[in-house]
């Protein structure tokens, strides 16, 4: 291929980055309002204004403001892998495993502790994306298929309910714990005690864990 053919793909290639690039200071300056201000109080030319683009490149990259939250959501690591691994770490009958598994859990949860109020509010706010979270928290059970598969099926609705009131459990706990400054304990007591009582709820009945 001749020097002359190639520049095209060339000048298409820095197009393509460009456009890349000024994407992700769209995503990472929206991420910023919205840890500092929540969800309903920022606007587009707020984000727009902090990269030090126009709106109308805004709108070539995101069709509104929750299309950008949306791709924040996007790349933190799913609460569905979470639960993934909780299946996997079940089958391994190991309290060690599990402590170990709720540590990660705190660690998705600080992580995002600061995205996480500007995305409820968005939830309360944007009827497509209550529509998308409710999906997301009701499929979160079937994540765990060798755990639901030690259960006979007319137990497979409580098998599920524990799944989801751990859940539960876990982001209310989180909220009072990191987020309001209730509940004074060390990451390592709690995720103990949280270990003491949910490793055997999750535990089939009639079945001996192993320590």
């Amino acid at each position: 291929m001749s020097a002359t053919s190639s520049r095209p793909v060339r000048r298409g290639t820095l197009r393509e980055e460009q456009k890349r690039a000024t994407r992700a200071k769209l995503v990472a300056a929206a991420r910023n309002q919205f840890e500092s201000r929540g969800y309903a109080a920022v606007t587009v030319d707020e984000i727009a204004s902090e990269v030090g683009c126009s709106r109308a490149t805004f709108y070539v990259h995101f069709p509104g403001k929750l299309e950008v939250l949306q791709a924040i959501s996007a790349e933190a690591t799913s609460v569905m892998s979470y639960y993934e691994d909780l299946d996997r770490v079940l089958e391994t009958r190991s309290r060690v495993q599990f402590t170990q598994w709720l540590a990660r859990v705190f660690q998705w949860f600080q992580e995002n502790r600061r995205m996480l109020p500007a995305y409820d509010e968005a939830v309360a706010l944007e009827p497509e994306l209550r529509t998308v979270a409710r999906r997301e928290l009701t499929a979160l059970p079937n994540a765990m298929t060798q755990y639901l598969e030690q259960w006979p099926e007319e137990d497979q609705d409580e098998a599920r309910l524990r799944i989801e009131l751990l859940l539960a459990q876990l982001e209310r706990f989180f909220t009072r714990w990191a987020m309001q400054g209730t509940i004074d304990v060390s990451a390592e007591r709690a995720t103990a005690v949280l270990t003491d009582i949910w490793f055997p709820a999750l535990t089939e009945p009639g079945r001996n864990s192993e320590g």
